[in-house]
């Protein structure tokens, strides 16, 4: 009884933070539904007609975010006036993102239109929530239909399989996946980098074994459950722009942002809210390295930041 008492609990303490965050999303889509009945509504989901209602979702992801993670965002000031397209890193959970697009909203009245896995659209129930929060399919039309609309547009080249075989190491799984990068020379905007600082500390993945690794290869469905839920420290640090150049190819454009978004993990936070950003020399990026996170991440360290008023 002991053995299994103790069983049961060390599972809902690895997987209660998870399913609590799936449960929410959920509740959300629903309170979208009975918000649409009762006024009727049956405009397009990106219209202003919603934004009364998303403001609604963002303070509660907003006071999620200052509670459980004591979010920090960083740089907004980076993200051009125009369409744009930023980059970022996956988590095991992307809930750090959920907390950007909450906070860019709350700040800026803007909206982020986000690309998801398609497995994302196959999820029952959560159709009217989708389209609200601006998620789109990743089809290269849609990204510049929404770039030309004057939209900004998220990607994570690295998607489920960086969510779910990348690790504390926080190395990049983007294979040869360059379409964004296609797009943004094609509708000639800048691309902007992006990273959450502690997201492995806060939700992990098992380690990878090669029968997972097959079986998300052959279905492309995330069958590997994500855990923890730690209250770690959460900074969103937004890089500056990668301007639109037309005499840089595509390959050249794909290695200059994973270089950016490889590094943005090892910016420190410095005096008056600024934060180092300089890729000039090797030096320079080794400086950064050597003044921050912990690679592989440390749980521990993350935990203390929450409590670290030098850095607030």
């Amino acid at each position: 009884v002991i053995i299994g008492s103790l069983t049961i609990s060390t599972i809902l303490v690895f997987f209660i933070v998870p399913l609590t965050i799936v449960f929410f999303i959920y509740l959300t889509n629903i309170l979208l539904l009975i918000y649409q009945r009762n006024n009727e509504l049956e405009a397009d989901p990106l219209s202003d007609v919603w934004n009364r209602v998303r403001k609604t979702i963002a303070t509660f992801w907003d006071i999620y975010a200052r509670i459980w993670h004591g979010y920090e965002l960083h740089g907004v000031e980076n993200l051009p006036e125009g369409p744009g397209i930023l980059v970022y890193y996956h988590g095991a959970i992307p809930i750090d993102y959920l907390y950007f697009l909450s906070r860019l909203f709350l700040w800026k009245k803007r909206l982020c239109l986000s690309v998801a896995d398609h497995f994302v659209f196959r999820l029952p129930g959560l159709k009217l929530l989708l389209g609200v929060t601006g998620v789109i399919p990743g089809r290269r039309e849609e990204c510049l239909a929404a770039l030309r609309r004057g939209y900004l547009v998220s990607i994570s080249p690295g998607g489920v399989r960086e969510a779910l075989f990348s690790d504390q190491s926080y190395q990049l799984v983007w294979g040869k996946r360059k379409g964004f990068a296609q797009v943004a020379l094609e509708a000639k905007v800048p691309i902007i980098p992006m990273y959450t600082q502690n997201v492995r500390e806060g939700y992990r993945m098992f380690k990878e074994r090669r029968f997972f690794r097959q079986l998300y290869e052959s279905t492309r469905l995330p069958f590997t459950p994500p855990y923890g839920g730690l209250p770690v420290k959460f900074r969103t640090y937004i890089g500056k722009p990668i301007p639109y150049d037309p005499n840089i190819t595509t390959e050249e454009l794909v290695e200059k942002v994973k270089t950016i978004v490889t590094v943005l993990p090892r910016i420190k936070q410095v005096h008056k809210g600024k934060f180092l950003f300089s890729f000039q020399t090797k030096t320079a990026v080794q400086a950064l390295i050597s003044k921050h996170q912990t690679i592989p991440g440390n749980i521990w360290k993350a935990l203390l930041e929450r409590f670290d008023k030098r850095r607030k």
